[in-house]
């Protein structure tokens, strides 16, 4: 005969699990929920990213940083008089952040723009447009925050880096990163196809990249030049990674975070009008 169940014994179901009305979520409940979903997805894909986020570093270091640093070690010496490798090694870090941001911003925000619809779909839920841009934003940022860490690991045992002040590359870098994430969300929140990424990858980010003093100083370049490297985020984050590989951090260095905070700041505007006109009005 089976033991009658005692209603007494019975867990009973708290927080939303409770019987009657539940209360409204929190905003950062609503903001977990959507990074939720994208680290639910991050979990198929985790083991190819980090291998590539191991290796990446490791092969940039030993052909750019020893390889072509040998070359320009045994010509002239260096760069001022500092090794090749200790000097191009924080731009790359700064350098990578730009390379992954593009790659997390353009094709995976178009994807979930029109391809899933995957942001429409959490619309359905009771979020709103800044929190499902804000949740895929963070999401970003972590992956920054992550290859960062990797590269500035990878760099220091490679003799790289010569202060622990190193580790403010990684926050440095990632700044960096969403400068230049967010005005691609922007944009791939406004065009209708991918084409356009191929574009500002050749004709923006490529040329970018070789003016923005990763592989040398940027007063080499002609002076027609140099001010595009100034207004560019990667100058400034490479500017701010090279000071604390060494830990050399001047006053005038507050003037890199003011760029890059103002990049950020224009855009994350940028993205929140552009998601809203195309997921909203």
């Amino acid at each position: 005969m089976s033991t009658p169940i005692n209603p007494t014994t019975l867990a009973v179901p708290s927080g939303r699990l409770a019987p009657g009305p539940r209360p409204a979520m929190s905003a950062v409940e609503r903001l977990l929920a959507v990074t939720g979903h994208h680290v639910l997805v991050y979990r198929r894909t985790w083991r190819a990213t980090i291998i590539e986020r191991f290796l990446a570093p490791l092969l940039f270091l030993l052909s750019v940083g020893l390889g072509v640093g040998g070359l320009v070690d045994g010509g002239s010496g260096g760069i001022d008089g500092t090794p090749y490798l200790r000097f191009v090694a924080p731009g790359l870090v700064a350098m990578q952040a730009m390379w992954l941001a593009f790659g997390e911003s353009t094709y995976v925000v178009m994807g979930y723009l029109r391809w899933n619809q995957m942001y429409r779909a959490m619309l359905a839920a009771p979020l709103v447009v800044v929190e499902v841009l804000a949740g895929h934003v963070l999401v970003v940022a972590v992956h920054l925050v992550t290859a960062s860490a990797i590269f500035v690991v990878m760099g220091a045992l490679l003799g790289s880096f010569t202060s622990w002040w190193a580790l403010a590359m990684v926050p440095a870098a990632a700044a960096t990163g969403l400068a230049v994430s967010l005005p691609l969300f922007a944009l791939a929140a406004t065009v209708d196809d991918d084409s356009g990424f191929g574009v500002v990858n050749r004709l923006v980010l490529a040329p970018v990249l070789m003016v923005s003093g990763v592989f040398f100083p940027i007063d080499a370049l002609p002076a027609v030049l140099q001010p595009v490297g100034w207004v560019s985020p990667l100058w400034h984050g490479t500017e701010l990674c090279r000071a604390s590989a060494t830990g050399s951090w001047e006053p005038g260095m507050l003037l890199h975070v003011a760029f890059l905070a103002v990049w950020l700041a224009a855009g994350w505007w940028l993205a929140r009008r552009q998601f809203t006109r195309r997921l909203v009005e």
